[in-house]
């Protein structure tokens, strides 16, 4: 759908176009990035929707964060049921570490600027963590933890399993 319009709107009436864009925003978030989109690609600043596209630019930079925090929550959980519950182990527990670290390593390559946040995001991720595991494994949350204790380095790297070691054939 094009919105040549917005590219036509008088200065004079200015409120109007920016109510316009605002409905814009509103009805049809899709086409409105599309239509901002090109209104960059062709320098037509003024027509620009400012204040929703500040918006939107820094509730990108907050969702990387979340991904972040949660990809850890998720791999943390699993971790704690790797250590706690190892007559339990799976390959598809197993999977899900693997999958989360490869994710988290790839987030953190594309966002290097998230690397000074990792020690908060590890601690707020850990609550997380011993929740998932805690309701996933029966246990009481008191069973775990209260603060992280595998560093960062051991939480992504793909020779750590926290507990006593696996005695067959699983990690193939």
């Amino acid at each position: 759908m094009n919105y040549e319009f917005f590219n036509y709107v008088d200065t004079t009436n200015l409120k109007t176009a920016k109510n316009l864009m605002q409905n814009f925003y509103e009805a049809d978030f899709y086409s409105w990035t599309q239509e901002q989109a090109n209104l960059l690609r062709h320098h037509q600043w003024n027509q620009l929707d400012l204040p929703n596209l500040i918006e939107e630019i820094e509730s990108l930079g907050r969702k990387e964060r979340q991904e972040l925090r949660n990809r850890l929550g998720i791999l943390i959980g699993h971790l704690l049921k790797w250590e706690y519950q190892p007559k339990q182990r799976s390959r598809s527990w197993l999977g899900t570490i693997r999958v989360q670290r490869r994710e988290i390593l790839k987030l953190l390559s594309e966002n290097l600027s998230l690397k000074p946040y990792l020690e908060e995001a590890l601690q707020e991720s850990f609550q997380n963590g011993r929740d998932l595991a805690s309701g996933e494994t029966n246990l009481r949350l008191s069973t775990f933890p209260k603060q992280c204790l595998y560093p960062f380095e051991e939480i992504l790297s793909d020779r750590f399993y926290p507990g006593e070691p696996t005695t067959d054939d699983l990690m193939d």
